[in-house]
Protein backbone atom coordinates (compact mmCIF):
# COMPACT_ATOMS: atom_id res chain seq x y z
CA UNK A 1 0.00 0.00 0.00
CA UNK A 2 1.23 3.47 -0.85
CA UNK A 3 0.33 7.14 -0.65
CA UNK A 4 -0.72 9.45 -3.46
CA UNK A 5 0.04 13.11 -2.82
CA UNK A 6 -0.85 15.92 -5.20
CA UNK A 7 -0.53 19.72 -4.97
CA UNK A 8 -1.50 22.40 -7.48
CA UNK A 9 0.28 25.70 -6.75
CA UNK A 10 -1.07 28.79 -8.50
CA UNK A 11 -1.55 32.51 -8.21
CA UNK A 12 -4.03 33.51 -5.50
CA UNK A 13 -7.48 31.92 -5.90
CA UNK A 14 -10.50 33.98 -4.75
CA UNK A 15 -11.65 32.85 -1.32
CA UNK A 16 -15.20 32.17 -2.47
CA UNK A 17 -14.05 29.63 -5.06
CA UNK A 18 -11.66 27.60 -2.93
CA UNK A 19 -13.89 25.18 -1.03
CA UNK A 20 -15.98 24.10 -4.00
CA UNK A 21 -12.88 23.60 -6.13
CA UNK A 22 -11.25 21.54 -3.37
CA UNK A 23 -14.35 19.36 -3.07
CA UNK A 24 -14.44 18.85 -6.85
CA UNK A 25 -10.71 18.12 -6.82
CA UNK A 26 -11.15 15.36 -4.25
CA UNK A 27 -14.33 13.95 -5.82
CA UNK A 28 -12.92 13.70 -9.33
CA UNK A 29 -9.63 12.11 -8.26
CA UNK A 30 -11.37 9.60 -5.98
CA UNK A 31 -13.95 8.78 -8.64
CA UNK A 32 -11.19 8.15 -11.16
CA UNK A 33 -9.40 5.85 -8.73
CA UNK A 34 -12.52 3.82 -8.03
CA UNK A 35 -13.35 3.52 -11.73
CA UNK A 36 -9.86 2.13 -12.25
CA UNK A 37 -10.42 -0.46 -9.52
CA UNK A 38 -8.00 1.22 -7.12
CA UNK A 39 -9.40 1.11 -3.59
CA UNK A 40 -8.04 3.30 -0.79
CA UNK A 41 -8.67 3.85 2.91
CA UNK A 42 -9.03 7.65 3.07
CA UNK A 43 -8.59 10.89 1.15
CA UNK A 44 -8.12 14.38 2.56
CA UNK A 45 -8.04 17.69 0.72
CA UNK A 46 -6.60 21.03 1.89
CA UNK A 47 -6.79 24.47 0.35
CA UNK A 48 -5.04 27.80 0.84
CA UNK A 49 -5.16 30.93 -1.35
CA UNK A 50 -2.34 29.55 -3.51
CA UNK A 51 -2.59 25.78 -3.34
CA UNK A 52 -4.87 22.76 -3.37
CA UNK A 53 -3.42 19.60 -1.89
CA UNK A 54 -4.81 16.07 -1.81
CA UNK A 55 -3.49 13.02 0.01
CA UNK A 56 -4.92 9.54 -0.67
CA UNK A 57 -3.87 6.75 1.67
CA UNK A 58 -3.35 3.01 1.20
CA UNK A 59 -3.54 2.69 -2.54
CA UNK A 60 -2.39 -0.64 -4.03
CA UNK A 61 0.78 -0.66 -6.12
CA UNK A 62 -1.09 -1.98 -9.13
CA UNK A 63 -4.59 -2.64 -10.37
CA UNK A 64 -6.12 -6.05 -9.65
CA UNK A 65 -5.94 -8.60 -12.44
CA UNK A 66 -9.25 -8.93 -14.25
CA UNK A 67 -10.73 -12.22 -15.46
CA UNK A 68 -13.68 -11.33 -17.62
CA UNK A 69 -15.85 -13.40 -19.92
CA UNK A 70 -18.08 -11.97 -22.62
CA UNK A 71 -20.96 -13.62 -24.41
CA UNK A 72 -20.86 -13.26 -28.17
CA UNK A 73 -23.22 -14.00 -31.05
CA UNK A 74 -24.76 -17.36 -31.90
CA UNK A 75 -22.66 -19.82 -33.90
CA UNK A 76 -25.22 -19.34 -36.67
CA UNK A 77 -24.90 -15.54 -36.66
CA UNK A 78 -24.03 -13.78 -39.95
CA UNK A 79 -20.40 -13.06 -40.82
CA UNK A 80 -20.82 -9.35 -40.09
CA UNK A 81 -21.82 -10.04 -36.48
CA UNK A 82 -18.93 -12.46 -36.01
CA UNK A 83 -16.48 -9.92 -37.45
CA UNK A 84 -17.72 -7.25 -35.04
CA UNK A 85 -17.35 -9.67 -32.12
CA UNK A 86 -13.76 -10.46 -33.10
CA UNK A 87 -12.81 -6.83 -33.57
CA UNK A 88 -14.45 -5.68 -30.34
CA UNK A 89 -12.51 -8.22 -28.28
CA UNK A 90 -9.15 -8.12 -30.05
CA UNK A 91 -9.42 -11.63 -31.50
CA UNK A 92 -7.71 -12.57 -34.74
CA UNK A 93 -9.76 -15.70 -35.37
CA UNK A 94 -13.08 -17.13 -34.22
CA UNK A 95 -11.13 -20.22 -33.14
CA UNK A 96 -9.87 -18.21 -30.16
CA UNK A 97 -13.44 -18.09 -28.78
CA UNK A 98 -15.22 -20.88 -26.91
CA UNK A 99 -18.55 -22.41 -27.91
CA UNK A 100 -20.99 -22.99 -25.09
CA UNK A 101 -24.37 -24.65 -25.07
CA UNK A 102 -27.18 -22.46 -23.72
CA UNK A 103 -30.93 -23.00 -23.53
CA UNK A 104 -31.35 -20.97 -26.73
CA UNK A 105 -28.61 -22.76 -28.63
CA UNK A 106 -24.84 -22.52 -29.05
CA UNK A 107 -23.05 -19.20 -28.54
CA UNK A 108 -19.51 -17.94 -28.73
CA UNK A 109 -17.77 -16.82 -25.53
CA UNK A 110 -14.46 -15.11 -25.02
CA UNK A 111 -12.49 -15.18 -21.77
CA UNK A 112 -10.23 -12.19 -21.22
CA UNK A 113 -7.43 -12.27 -18.70
CA UNK A 114 -6.29 -8.68 -18.19
CA UNK A 115 -3.30 -8.03 -16.00
CA UNK A 116 -3.59 -4.92 -13.86
CA UNK A 117 -1.41 -1.93 -14.70
CA UNK A 118 1.00 -0.36 -12.25
CA UNK A 119 -0.88 2.27 -10.25
CA UNK A 120 1.65 4.97 -11.06
CA UNK A 121 0.93 4.47 -14.78
CA UNK A 122 -2.81 4.64 -14.23
CA UNK A 123 -2.39 7.86 -12.24
CA UNK A 124 -0.70 9.52 -15.21
CA UNK A 125 -4.13 9.50 -16.91
CA UNK A 126 -6.44 9.87 -13.92
CA UNK A 127 -4.91 13.03 -12.45
CA UNK A 128 -4.75 15.25 -15.58
CA UNK A 129 -8.23 14.08 -16.62
CA UNK A 130 -9.57 15.09 -13.21
CA UNK A 131 -7.85 18.48 -13.38
CA UNK A 132 -9.35 19.14 -16.81
CA UNK A 133 -12.81 18.28 -15.46
CA UNK A 134 -12.75 20.86 -12.63
CA UNK A 135 -15.04 23.77 -13.48
CA UNK A 136 -14.67 27.33 -12.23
CA UNK A 137 -17.18 30.16 -12.01
CA UNK A 138 -14.52 32.26 -13.75
CA UNK A 139 -11.37 30.97 -15.40
CA UNK A 140 -8.56 32.26 -17.59
CA UNK A 141 -5.84 31.35 -20.05
CA UNK A 142 -2.31 32.74 -19.96
CA UNK A 143 0.59 32.92 -22.39
CA UNK A 144 0.06 30.53 -25.30
CA UNK A 145 -1.70 27.98 -23.10
CA UNK A 146 -5.12 26.71 -24.24
CA UNK A 147 -6.01 24.97 -20.97
CA UNK A 148 -8.12 27.15 -18.69
CA UNK A 149 -7.71 27.43 -14.91
CA UNK A 150 -8.85 29.92 -12.31
CA UNK A 151 -5.38 31.50 -12.08
CA UNK A 152 -2.00 30.76 -13.71
CA UNK A 153 -0.50 27.53 -12.39
CA UNK A 154 3.05 27.81 -11.08
CA UNK A 155 3.89 24.22 -10.19
CA UNK A 156 2.40 20.74 -9.86
CA UNK A 157 3.65 18.30 -7.25
CA UNK A 158 2.51 14.71 -7.70
CA UNK A 159 4.03 11.75 -5.85
CA UNK A 160 3.09 8.09 -5.56
CA UNK A 161 5.16 6.00 -3.19
CA UNK A 162 7.55 9.01 -3.13
CA UNK A 163 8.10 8.72 -6.90
CA UNK A 164 7.02 11.45 -9.32
CA UNK A 165 3.85 10.75 -11.30
CA UNK A 166 4.87 12.32 -14.59
CA UNK A 167 2.32 14.27 -16.64
CA UNK A 168 1.77 17.73 -18.11
CA UNK A 169 -1.14 20.05 -17.44
CA UNK A 170 -1.66 23.68 -18.48
CA UNK A 171 1.91 23.84 -19.74
CA UNK A 172 3.39 22.69 -16.42
CA UNK A 173 5.18 19.37 -15.83
CA UNK A 174 4.63 17.58 -12.56
CA UNK A 175 7.55 17.11 -10.19
CA UNK A 176 8.51 16.75 -6.54
CA UNK A 177 9.00 20.42 -5.65
CA UNK A 178 6.80 23.16 -4.22
CA UNK A 179 7.28 26.61 -2.69
CA UNK A 180 6.45 28.12 0.68
CA UNK A 181 5.07 31.54 1.60
CA UNK A 182 5.44 34.09 -1.16
CA UNK A 183 7.33 36.61 1.02
CA UNK A 184 8.48 34.77 4.14
CA UNK A 185 10.35 31.91 2.46
CA UNK A 186 12.71 31.48 -0.46
CA UNK A 187 13.67 28.70 -2.81
CA UNK A 188 11.91 25.45 -3.72
CA UNK A 189 11.04 22.71 -1.24
CA UNK A 190 11.78 19.13 -2.29
CA UNK A 191 9.08 16.77 -1.04
CA UNK A 192 9.07 13.02 -0.38
CA UNK A 193 5.60 12.46 1.12
CA UNK A 194 2.66 14.26 2.68
CA UNK A 195 3.99 14.38 6.27
CA UNK A 196 7.31 15.73 5.01
CA UNK A 197 5.45 18.25 2.84
CA UNK A 198 3.33 19.55 5.70
CA UNK A 199 6.32 19.95 8.02
CA UNK A 200 8.34 21.80 5.39
CA UNK A 201 5.43 24.11 4.60
CA UNK A 202 5.03 25.04 8.24
CA UNK A 203 8.71 25.91 8.40
CA UNK A 204 8.19 27.93 5.20
CA UNK A 205 5.37 29.92 6.87
CA UNK A 206 2.35 28.19 5.32
CA UNK A 207 -0.49 26.77 7.42
CA UNK A 208 -2.02 24.19 5.10
CA UNK A 209 -5.21 23.25 6.94
CA UNK A 210 -7.99 25.90 6.72
CA UNK A 211 -9.34 24.73 10.08
CA UNK A 212 -6.01 25.57 11.73
CA UNK A 213 -5.90 29.01 10.14
CA UNK A 214 -9.51 29.70 11.05
CA UNK A 215 -8.94 28.79 14.71
CA UNK A 216 -5.76 30.87 14.93
CA UNK A 217 -7.50 33.93 13.49
CA UNK A 218 -10.53 33.57 15.76
CA UNK A 219 -8.54 32.96 18.94
CA UNK A 220 -6.02 35.75 18.28
CA UNK A 221 -8.74 38.26 17.40
CA UNK A 222 -10.73 37.28 20.48
CA UNK A 223 -7.71 37.80 22.73
CA UNK A 224 -6.92 41.22 21.24
CA UNK A 225 -10.51 42.34 21.77
CA UNK A 226 -10.62 40.91 25.28
CA UNK A 227 -7.42 42.74 26.20
CA UNK A 228 -9.20 46.02 25.35
CA UNK A 229 -12.29 45.07 27.34
CA UNK A 230 -14.23 44.50 24.11
CA UNK A 231 -16.11 41.69 22.39
CA UNK A 232 -15.35 40.48 18.89
CA UNK A 233 -18.43 40.79 16.67
CA UNK A 234 -19.49 37.30 15.65
CA UNK A 235 -19.18 36.94 11.87
CA UNK A 236 -18.61 33.34 10.69
CA UNK A 237 -18.93 34.31 7.02
CA UNK A 238 -16.17 36.90 7.27
CA UNK A 239 -14.01 34.52 9.28
CA UNK A 240 -14.33 31.90 6.52
CA UNK A 241 -13.50 34.48 3.85
CA UNK A 242 -10.44 35.83 5.65
CA UNK A 243 -9.24 32.26 6.24
CA UNK A 244 -9.21 31.89 2.47
CA UNK A 245 -7.14 35.05 1.99
CA UNK A 246 -4.05 34.18 4.02
CA UNK A 247 -1.54 31.33 4.26
CA UNK A 248 0.22 32.66 7.37
CA UNK A 249 -2.32 34.68 9.38
CA UNK A 250 -1.02 37.40 11.68
CA UNK A 251 -3.69 39.32 13.60
CA UNK A 252 -3.46 43.01 14.53
CA UNK A 253 -5.78 45.62 16.05
CA UNK A 254 -6.31 49.12 14.68
CA UNK A 255 -8.39 52.19 15.57
CA UNK A 256 -11.26 54.09 13.96
CA UNK A 257 -11.08 57.89 14.13
CA UNK A 258 -13.66 59.37 16.52
CA UNK A 259 -14.93 61.69 13.79
CA UNK A 260 -16.61 58.73 12.07
CA UNK A 261 -18.41 57.35 15.10
CA UNK A 262 -21.47 59.51 14.43
CA UNK A 263 -22.18 57.50 11.28
CA UNK A 264 -24.58 54.56 11.88
CA UNK A 265 -22.72 51.54 13.16
CA UNK A 266 -24.21 49.35 10.42
CA UNK A 267 -22.58 51.55 7.76
CA UNK A 268 -19.19 51.45 9.47
CA UNK A 269 -19.39 47.69 9.94
CA UNK A 270 -20.48 47.17 6.34
CA UNK A 271 -17.65 49.30 5.01
CA UNK A 272 -15.04 47.53 7.12
CA UNK A 273 -16.42 44.11 6.31
CA UNK A 274 -17.14 44.48 2.61
CA UNK A 275 -14.18 46.54 1.44
CA UNK A 276 -11.43 45.81 3.95
CA UNK A 277 -12.33 42.44 5.50
CA UNK A 278 -11.92 43.86 9.01
CA UNK A 279 -13.57 42.41 12.11
CA UNK A 280 -15.57 44.85 14.22
CA UNK A 281 -15.34 45.04 17.99
CA UNK A 282 -18.22 45.86 20.34
CA UNK A 283 -18.26 47.22 23.86
CA UNK A 284 -19.96 45.40 26.73
CA UNK A 285 -23.26 47.09 25.88
CA UNK A 286 -23.10 45.79 22.30
CA UNK A 287 -22.26 49.14 20.72
CA UNK A 288 -19.60 49.49 18.03
CA UNK A 289 -16.25 50.46 19.49
CA UNK A 290 -13.40 52.42 17.92
CA UNK A 291 -11.29 49.29 17.47
CA UNK A 292 -11.13 46.84 14.58
CA UNK A 293 -9.17 43.66 13.88
CA UNK A 294 -7.22 43.14 10.66
CA UNK A 295 -5.57 39.90 9.53
CA UNK A 296 -2.32 40.21 7.59
CA UNK A 297 -0.59 37.54 5.54
CA UNK A 298 2.93 38.36 6.65
CA UNK A 299 5.16 39.14 9.59
CA UNK A 300 7.08 42.39 10.01
CA UNK A 301 10.12 43.43 11.99
CA UNK A 302 8.28 46.36 13.60
CA UNK A 303 5.56 44.21 15.14
CA UNK A 304 3.00 45.27 12.58
CA UNK A 305 3.14 49.03 13.19
CA UNK A 306 3.32 49.89 9.50
CA UNK A 307 0.60 47.37 8.64
CA UNK A 308 -1.72 48.85 11.25
CA UNK A 309 -0.96 52.43 10.17
CA UNK A 310 -1.52 51.55 6.53
CA UNK A 311 -4.85 49.87 7.21
CA UNK A 312 -6.01 52.78 9.37
CA UNK A 313 -5.14 55.16 6.53
CA UNK A 314 -7.11 53.13 3.99
CA UNK A 315 -10.05 52.77 6.38
CA UNK A 316 -10.06 56.53 6.96
CA UNK A 317 -10.65 57.05 3.23
CA UNK A 318 -13.40 54.42 3.13
CA UNK A 319 -15.24 55.83 6.11
CA UNK A 320 -14.92 59.35 4.74
CA UNK A 321 -17.12 58.20 1.84
CA UNK A 322 -19.68 56.75 4.24
CA UNK A 323 -19.70 59.95 6.33
CA UNK A 324 -20.14 62.08 3.21
CA UNK A 325 -23.19 60.11 2.07
CA UNK A 326 -24.61 60.11 5.61
CA UNK A 327 -24.30 63.89 5.92
CA UNK A 328 -25.44 64.59 2.37
CA UNK A 329 -28.54 62.33 2.46
CA UNK A 330 -29.87 64.01 5.60
CA UNK A 331 -29.94 67.43 3.92
CA UNK A 332 -33.29 66.41 2.38
CA UNK A 333 -36.08 64.29 3.83
CA UNK A 334 -36.61 60.64 3.08
CA UNK A 335 -40.05 61.47 1.67
CA UNK A 336 -38.47 63.83 -0.87
CA UNK A 337 -36.48 60.90 -2.24
CA UNK A 338 -39.53 58.70 -2.90
CA UNK A 339 -40.47 60.34 -6.26
CA UNK A 340 -37.11 59.22 -7.68
CA UNK A 341 -38.46 55.66 -7.54
CA UNK A 342 -40.43 56.52 -10.69
CA UNK A 343 -37.13 56.24 -12.56
CA UNK A 344 -36.28 52.81 -11.15
CA UNK A 345 -37.66 49.80 -13.02
CA UNK A 346 -38.89 46.95 -10.86
CA UNK A 347 -39.57 44.76 -13.90
CA UNK A 348 -40.28 45.67 -17.51
CA UNK A 349 -43.73 44.05 -17.33
CA UNK A 350 -44.53 45.15 -13.76
CA UNK A 351 -43.55 48.78 -13.94
CA UNK A 352 -41.40 50.94 -11.73
CA UNK A 353 -40.68 50.58 -8.03
CA UNK A 354 -42.93 53.60 -7.49
CA UNK A 355 -45.80 51.76 -9.18
CA UNK A 356 -45.07 48.66 -7.15
CA UNK A 357 -45.22 50.65 -3.92
CA UNK A 358 -48.57 52.14 -4.97
CA UNK A 359 -49.90 48.58 -5.17
CA UNK A 360 -48.20 47.67 -1.88
CA UNK A 361 -49.78 50.68 -0.14
CA UNK A 362 -53.32 49.67 -1.14
CA UNK A 363 -52.71 46.05 -0.19
CA UNK A 364 -50.98 46.87 3.11
CA UNK A 365 -53.82 49.14 4.26
CA UNK A 366 -56.27 46.34 3.46
CA UNK A 367 -54.16 43.80 5.38
CA UNK A 368 -54.06 46.20 8.37
CA UNK A 369 -57.75 45.43 9.00
CA UNK A 370 -56.75 41.86 9.87
CA UNK A 371 -53.64 42.61 11.94
CA UNK A 372 -54.30 43.47 15.55
CA UNK A 373 -52.75 46.79 16.59
CA UNK A 374 -51.94 47.97 13.05
CA UNK A 375 -52.58 51.69 12.60
CA UNK A 376 -53.70 52.35 9.02
CA UNK A 377 -52.19 55.82 8.91
CA UNK A 378 -48.83 54.45 9.98
CA UNK A 379 -49.16 51.61 7.46
CA UNK A 380 -49.88 54.18 4.75
CA UNK A 381 -46.83 56.26 5.69
CA UNK A 382 -44.54 53.25 5.98
CA UNK A 383 -45.53 51.88 2.56
CA UNK A 384 -44.87 55.31 1.03
CA UNK A 385 -41.36 55.44 2.53
CA UNK A 386 -40.39 51.75 2.62
CA UNK A 387 -38.14 51.81 -0.43
CA UNK A 388 -37.32 55.51 -0.60
CA UNK A 389 -33.82 54.89 0.71
CA UNK A 390 -32.99 53.13 -2.57
CA UNK A 391 -32.55 56.67 -3.91
CA UNK A 392 -29.98 57.61 -1.26
CA UNK A 393 -26.23 57.81 -1.69
CA UNK A 394 -25.70 55.58 1.32
CA UNK A 395 -27.63 52.64 -0.14
CA UNK A 396 -25.99 53.19 -3.53
CA UNK A 397 -22.64 52.72 -1.77
CA UNK A 398 -23.81 50.00 0.65
CA UNK A 399 -26.70 48.05 -0.94
CA UNK A 400 -26.84 45.65 2.01
CA UNK A 401 -28.07 48.55 4.19
CA UNK A 402 -31.34 49.09 2.32
CA UNK A 403 -34.12 49.43 4.86
CA UNK A 404 -31.68 49.84 7.74
CA UNK A 405 -30.54 53.26 6.55
CA UNK A 406 -34.13 54.16 5.70
CA UNK A 407 -35.01 53.66 9.36
CA UNK A 408 -32.30 56.12 10.46
CA UNK A 409 -33.44 58.73 7.96
CA UNK A 410 -37.11 58.28 8.91
CA UNK A 411 -36.33 58.85 12.60
CA UNK A 412 -34.22 61.87 11.67
CA UNK A 413 -37.23 63.29 9.81
CA UNK A 414 -39.49 62.82 12.84
CA UNK A 415 -41.42 59.76 11.66
CA UNK A 416 -42.81 57.45 14.34
CA UNK A 417 -40.79 54.50 15.59
CA UNK A 418 -43.42 52.12 14.17
CA UNK A 419 -43.02 53.57 10.67
CA UNK A 420 -39.22 53.59 10.93
CA UNK A 421 -39.14 49.98 12.13
CA UNK A 422 -41.42 48.90 9.29
CA UNK A 423 -39.01 50.44 6.75
CA UNK A 424 -36.15 48.43 8.24
CA UNK A 425 -38.05 45.17 8.70
CA UNK A 426 -40.25 44.88 5.61
CA UNK A 427 -37.61 42.92 3.67
CA UNK A 428 -37.62 40.19 6.35
CA UNK A 429 -37.61 37.28 6.63
CA UNK A 430 -35.10 36.73 3.85
CA UNK A 431 -34.28 33.16 4.85
CA UNK A 432 -34.92 30.42 7.41
CA UNK A 433 -32.43 31.92 9.87
CA UNK A 434 -33.74 35.48 9.60
CA UNK A 435 -36.06 36.87 12.28
CA UNK A 436 -39.67 37.29 11.25
CA UNK A 437 -41.25 40.75 11.79
CA UNK A 438 -43.75 40.82 14.64
CA UNK A 439 -44.66 44.51 14.96
CA UNK A 440 -48.10 45.15 13.42
CA UNK A 441 -47.08 47.84 10.91
CA UNK A 442 -43.98 45.89 9.89
CA UNK A 443 -46.04 42.75 9.33
CA UNK A 444 -48.47 44.59 7.05
CA UNK A 445 -45.75 46.10 4.85
CA UNK A 446 -43.72 42.88 4.71
CA UNK A 447 -46.75 40.82 3.72
CA UNK A 448 -47.95 43.30 1.11
CA UNK A 449 -44.51 43.66 -0.47
CA UNK A 450 -44.02 39.90 -0.81
CA UNK A 451 -47.56 39.21 -1.98
CA UNK A 452 -47.24 41.84 -4.69
CA UNK A 453 -43.97 40.31 -5.87
CA UNK A 454 -45.29 36.75 -5.83
CA UNK A 455 -48.59 37.48 -7.56
CA UNK A 456 -47.02 39.91 -10.05
CA UNK A 457 -44.48 37.46 -11.39
CA UNK A 458 -47.03 34.66 -11.63
CA UNK A 459 -49.34 36.98 -13.59
CA UNK A 460 -46.64 37.66 -16.18
CA UNK A 461 -45.79 33.93 -16.25
CA UNK A 462 -42.34 34.26 -14.69
CA UNK A 463 -42.74 31.19 -12.52
CA UNK A 464 -39.96 29.28 -10.78
CA UNK A 465 -38.91 26.00 -12.39
CA UNK A 466 -37.25 22.92 -11.02
CA UNK A 467 -33.78 24.39 -11.45
CA UNK A 468 -34.29 28.16 -11.64
CA UNK A 469 -35.91 30.76 -9.44
CA UNK A 470 -34.26 34.04 -10.48
CA UNK A 471 -36.77 36.25 -8.66
CA UNK A 472 -36.64 34.23 -5.40
CA UNK A 473 -40.37 33.51 -5.54
CA UNK A 474 -40.07 30.38 -3.42
CA UNK A 475 -38.39 32.44 -0.73
CA UNK A 476 -41.17 35.04 -0.96
CA UNK A 477 -43.82 32.32 -0.59
CA UNK A 478 -42.09 30.79 2.44
CA UNK A 479 -41.74 34.25 3.98
CA UNK A 480 -45.46 34.88 3.56
CA UNK A 481 -46.25 31.57 5.27
CA UNK A 482 -43.93 32.43 8.18
CA UNK A 483 -45.42 35.91 8.56
CA UNK A 484 -48.92 34.45 8.75
CA UNK A 485 -48.14 31.54 11.05
CA UNK A 486 -45.72 33.22 13.45
CA UNK A 487 -48.05 36.19 13.91
CA UNK A 488 -51.19 34.00 14.24
CA UNK A 489 -52.91 35.89 11.44
CA UNK A 490 -55.10 32.93 10.56
CA UNK A 491 -56.88 33.36 13.91
CA UNK A 492 -57.57 37.03 13.20
CA UNK A 493 -59.13 36.55 9.76
CA UNK A 494 -62.74 35.71 9.19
Amino acid sequence: MAELFLEILSEEVPAGMQNRAADDFKRLICSGLKDAGLEFSSADVFVTPRRMALVVNDLPLCQPDINEEKKGPSVNAPEQALAGFLKGNGLSSIDEAEIRELSRGQFYFVVIDKKGQATIDVLKKIVPNALRAITWAKSMRWGNEVQRWVRPIQSILCLFESAVVAFDFAGVSSGNKTFGHRFLSSGPLQVKEYVDYREQLLTAKVMLDPADRRKLIHDAAFKLAEAEGLVLKDDPGLLDEVTGLVEWPVVYMGSIDDVFMGVPAEALISSMRKHQKYFSCLDKAGNLSTRFVVVANTETLDGGKQIIAGNERVLRARLSDAKFFWDHDRKTTLASKAPALKDRIFHAKLGTIDEKMDRVRVLAVSIASHVSGADKDQVHSASRLAKADLSTGMVAEFPDLQGIIGRYYALHDGESVEVADAIAEHYSPVGPNDACPSKPVSVCIALADKLDTLVGFFVIDEKPTGSKDPYALRRAALSIIRLILENNLLDSTS
